[in-house]
């Protein structure tokens, strides 16, 4: 988030584009030859700069759009279509992610938008600099251009323009196909925004949509019943959506299915342990934000730990739910756990040496690991349920579903669009303590962002703004321990900045040569 103690400047977005220049140029100095998937890639966008568009190579699994912007940018800035130059259409993708972040913390924070996007806070920087994030923005990928074409969605959504979201969105789709979840979970999380606080009269019926952290399985039902009532009203809203699924679907079919060229490779398989990976992989990496953030009772790191052992064992039938669930995730670990050929022979990435060296060391050790899964998913929900309703907390875990159960490669980069929204609904550190009952105070989800500002932000003036906390009652909190909303932002530089500056060492100066059946081949270690 945008946290309310961090400095905003134009030199942290200045120092952004300036380390993206010099390491680009580095790695362009350094990696002058097609590396990993490049050589897959770089050959098609060439093609398509000599205008030769009938040519496609059947081993590429993603439409065109990376390359359609090669040829664009080369109209632009008259370059030919060499690696370096190449290299360039990532970075200038990844260039854009502080703007479009800054944005959308305003968005979910419910601030006005800023008239000086250049002013970025630090916390939107750092977002920009998460590990395998950054790091593909050197290499000419599809990753960093979907990623931003989606953000850019999402900002035009925050906006209240359905079809220019879907426009962006249809574009997004050109650089990898998944992203038409992510466009959909866009719409979703708006809607249920807007719903939840739309003003309505007392005979129509309204969304029940209850705090996160207050609600139960019943609710659930309640909120489907009540959601199916709100359905006709939403058609023209989704109208855009519904023509981009069509053509997707259309797509599929033409295609006989998601994957472009060689499906040998790609074919989808159940692998439930994704989800399970993924919370583990977003803690790792993000424990900054999940630690010292937070509102009320749950702020801070003991807060979180306090609130995750009650929700797990706080009482004999929440002892009885937990072991539930832990030999539920032991069953799916032992009956849908996909030993990808890729991660057991291809020794240059991190996922190798996880997967052979600590989850499957010992073959106790992924059964061991279900507990841990489970806290990082109850960790999680708590840090974004405490100022989120409940519809809004569980989209995310839902679009997961779709997005990462099917493929049976783990791969972080299939991780970083769903760990932006995540990190985007963190809050803001609060921690609050009333004075004379001694009991800390909790706000109510929103109430804290409605707090900051009294403003709707644009494309949302039907607004209710939800219940206002007295000023009596404000002037009896006060602050306890340490507020981690003035570190944590650069708390997660450091934490970053030591990641990206390992792994990009290691990948440009701790490179080695090996014998293969085609000749010598350099091998560098990357994500």
């Amino acid at each position: 988030m945008a946290w309310r103690n961090t400095v905003s400047s134009p030199l942290f977005y200045v120092a952004f584009c300036a380390a993206t220049v010099l390491v680009l140029k580095e790695v362009n100095s350094v990696v002058w030859e097609p590396y990993m998937d490049e050589p897959f890639h770089v050959p098609q966008a060439q093609a398509y700069c000599e205008s030769k568009w009938e040519v496609w190579d059947p081993k590429i699994t993603t439409p065109p759009g990376l390359y359609m912007s090669a040829v664009i940018i080369r109209k632009i800035f008259m370059f030919k279509c060499r690696l370096p130059l190449l290299r360039l259409v990532p970075a200038l993708h990844l260039l854009s992610l502080p703007l479009s972040l800054h944005a959308l913390e305003l968005y979910h924070q419910r601030l006005p938008s800023s008239q000086d996007i250049l002013t970025t806070p630090l916390s939107s920087v750092v977002l920009a600099s998460f590990p395998p994030l950054w790091f593909f923005g050197f290499l000419f990928y599809t990753d960093v251009p979907g990623i931003a074409f989606v953000l850019a969605a999402f900002v035009m959504q925050a906006n209240g323009s359905n079809w220019m979201t879907a426009l962006l969105g249809l574009w997004s789709l050109f650089f990898r196909q998944t992203n038409i979840i992510w466009i959909l979970y866009i719409f979703a999380y708006h809607t249920v925004r807007t719903l939840r606080f739309a003003q309505r009269r007392p005979t129509e019926r309204s969304l029940h949509d209850p705090p996160a952290l207050q609600s139960s399985f019943l609710d659930l039902a309640h909120s489907a019943r009540s959601l199916l009532y709100l359905l006709p009203s939403l058609f023209w809203d989704f109208l855009p959506y519904g023509l981009l699924t069509a053509l997707f679907g259309a797509f599929v079919v033409w295609n006989g299915g998601i994957v472009l060229g060689d499906k040998s490779n790609h074919i989808p398989a159940l692998h439930i342990p994704q989800l399970f990976y993924f919370y583990a992989f977003v803690t790792a990496l993000g424990w900054p934000a999940l630690l010292l953030s937070g509102v009320g009772p749950t702020a801070g790191p003991i807060g979180l730990s306090k609130e995750v052992y009650r929700r797990m064992f706080g009482t004999p039938t929440r002892v009885m739910m937990t072991i539930g669930w832990t030999i539920l995730i032991m069953a799916c670990v032992q009956l849908f756990t996909i030993h990808h050929p890729f991660i057991l022979s291809d020794n240059r990435h991190y996922t190798f040496y996880i997967w052979k060296r600590v989850l499957f060391r010992h073959r106790f050790i992924p059964f061991l690991m279900s507990p841990l899964y489970l806290a990082c998913w109850w960790a999680w929900w708590i840090r974004v349920g405490s100022v989120q309703s409940m519809l809004r907390t569980l989209l995310l875990p839902l679009a997961l579903i779709p997005t990462l159960l099917p493929s049976p490669l783990l791969e972080p980069r299939y991780f970083l669009v769903p760990y932006v929204f995540l990190r985007l609904q963190v809050p803001p550190y609060e921690e609050t303590k009333e004075e004379g009952n001694g009991t800390k105070g909790t706000l109510e989800p929103d109430t804290l962002l409605n707090e900051i500002s009294s403003n709707p932000p644009e494309g949302e003036n039907t607004v209710r703004r939800p219940k206002r906390v007295s000023s009596g009652k404000i002037a009896q909190m006060h602050r306890r321990g340490i507020d981690w909303s003035e570190y944590l932002p650069w708390i997660e530089l450091v934490w970053y900045t030591a990641i990206n500056g390992i792994t990009m060492y290691v990948f440009l100066y701790k490179d080695r040569t090996v014998d293969t059946i085609h000749g010598e081949e350099v091998i560098r270690f990357m994500w």
